[in-house]
């Protein structure tokens, strides 16, 4: 039979319950407070950039040359080397990461899957120089066996090594998305004459389609946000061009450059990495308020 709490001891369970309330609410404010910070600091900084260079300059001059002595403040070609970069990163990592989830999640067995998930993983945590050099000294080379001419820095081979680095985010996660699904929709589809293919394509994928999405979100920011590979196989020279044979810089590459680098505190120069700071989050924002909307317009249609 169980024993009736004492007042008092009622009075210390709700005030420990209530303690526990508050740190579990101080710790998911401290995440809106350090993304608020980041946004206003940003801000803050980049008004100073564009009290001096006009915002029509900085979206449309096709130069960017901050730290030359007629120096030229055109975002265009850091914007375009990172979502070339980006582009060529996905498409190596799409569809290599969305066919091993599919493997993983509906032809593979248990045993199989406990050693290749694992394993997969393991990728996410080589450091980044790693691949950078990777990149650098395996695959440049390979590629300008194929492709005579090819510079030694070019994007083609930074692109490739970031959608390999790329593929265990998208692989794992779309493959929990997958695993997520009901059976009785498998067993459904199956029961109608559909082959595992076709049920993995046409029933499993579409019901899933809201973590793959995601998964896919986290991969392209991922690429967006990445800095040692590009810095290093892909030069930093800022290029505005569509062919990812030829070299280019990316936004992050440009910020660690700057970053490292001898500009004093507060000059124009120095402000640049908040502005292209502000250009990178609100792609990442874009990405992401994009992936809601596929999202809602999915489960609408399905």
């Amino acid at each position: 039979m169980a024993t009736r709490r004492t007042p008092q001891e009622l009075r210390k369970m709700r005030a420990r319950e209530r303690a526990i309330e508050w740190a579990l609410f101080a710790a998911a404010a401290s995440s809106v407070a350090v993304t608020i910070a980041i946004v206003a600091v940003l801000l803050y900084e980049s008004l100073g950039f564009f009290a001096h260079v006009p915002l029509g300059t900085f979206l449309t001059d096709t130069m960017w040359t901050p730290l030359f002595a007629d120096p030229r403040y055109g975002v265009l070609p850091l914007l375009g080397g990172t979502l070339l970069s980006t582009f060529v990163a996905m498409l190596v990592a799409g569809p290599l990461g969305l066919t091993a989830a599919i493997y993983l999640s509906e032809f593979a067995s248990s045993r199989v899957r406990e050693v290749v998930k694992p394993t997969l993983e393991l990728l996410s945590g080589v450091p980044t120089v790693v691949y950078g050099f990777f990149a650098l000294l395996f695959v440049t080379p390979a590629l300008q066996a194929i492709i005579p001419g090819l510079p030694g820095f070019n994007v083609l081979s930074a692109g490739i090594v970031m959608g390999i680095m790329i593929i265990p985010y998208i692989a794992s996660l779309s493959e929990d998305a997958m695993r997520a699904v009901p059976n009785g929709l498998r067993d459904g589809s199956l029961a109608l004459g559909a082959t595992r293919l076709e049920t993995a394509l046409r029933v499993v994928l579409p019901s899933a389609f809201s973590g793959v999405a995601s998964a896919f979100v986290l991969g392209i920011s991922r690429a967006v946000g990445e800095t040692m590979v590009v810095a290093i196989a892909a030069g930093q020279q800022p290029n505005l061009t569509i062919d990812p044979r030829e070299p280019a810089a990316t936004i992050t590459a440009y910020i660690v450059q700057v970053a490292l680098g001898d500009l004093p505190h507060g000059s124009v120069g120095y402000q640049t990495i908040f502005a292209v700071g502000l250009v990178l989050l609100l792609m990442t924002l874009f990405f992401n308020v994009a992936a809601f909307w596929l999202r809602a317009k999915f489960r609408e249609a399905y």
